[in-house]
């Protein structure tokens, strides 16, 4: 097989576990309880996510390293840390080296989370929304030939690519409406004193 076309297989793959991922994130965010709902038996749902973002980084990463085997893409090892100057597909290219960027930070800074405290971590794993961003607009606008060719929104990957993309946004949408139905939260104010008094 050849090497570009293998690499946009494994373009594939990495969109489709980060997809999960996303799905699965979501999902534990609503404190999702797997034994008193479906399935209704012991799952380890953080587990879960925690190895489908770890897959996904190193099949993310292998994704344009696979482009180096090509003889005729004239990729060089450069061109795919920094593809703003690549020959094929700079700034598409560009918007995938950044998603895969932010898609390390996230699965470092969730690595290091009892580190970094809950609060702070929270608000750094809010970067994995824009990774996706990046990465769907990334496939949906390259050419996995690498030829320049124009855009075809009914083609089988790009239809493929639509449906991830449509999966995560009813996922944030789900996830939004079920943070509307909760109510506000809890104020933990600190207990008072007891009175001298009552102390005896």
């Amino acid at each position: 097989m050849d090497p570009i076309d293998l690499s946009s297989d494994i373009g594939l793959v990495a969109m489709t576990l980060l997809t999960l991922n996303l799905l699965l994130g979501l999902l534990l965010s609503t404190k999702y309880n797997p034994v008193r709902r479906w399935p209704h038996r012991r799952v380890n749902t953080v587990l879960i996510h925690n190895w489908t973002g770890y897959v996904a980084l190193g099949v993310a990463t292998a994704h344009p390293a696979l482009i180096l085997l090509s003889r005729t893409a004239h990729f060089r090892v450069l061109d795919l840390l920094y593809p703003i100057h690549a020959p094929k597909q700079p700034t598409i290219n560009t918007l995938g080296a950044l998603a895969l960027y932010a898609i390390a930070f996230v699965v470092l800074t969730s690595y290091f989370r009892a580190r970094l405290g809950r609060r702070r971590w929270k608000l750094l794993h809010f970067t994995a929304y824009a990774a996706a961003l990046l990465l769907f607009v990334h496939a949906l606008l390259t050419d996995p030939k690498l030829k320049d060719a124009p855009l075809d929104p009914l083609d089988a990957e790009k239809v493929y690519v639509e449906f991830c993309m449509c999966a995560v946004a009813v996922g944030i949408g789900l996830r939004l409406r079920w943070q509307r139905r909760q109510g506000p939260p809890r104020v933990h104010r600190p207990k008072a004193p007891r009175p001298a008094a009552a102390r005896r």
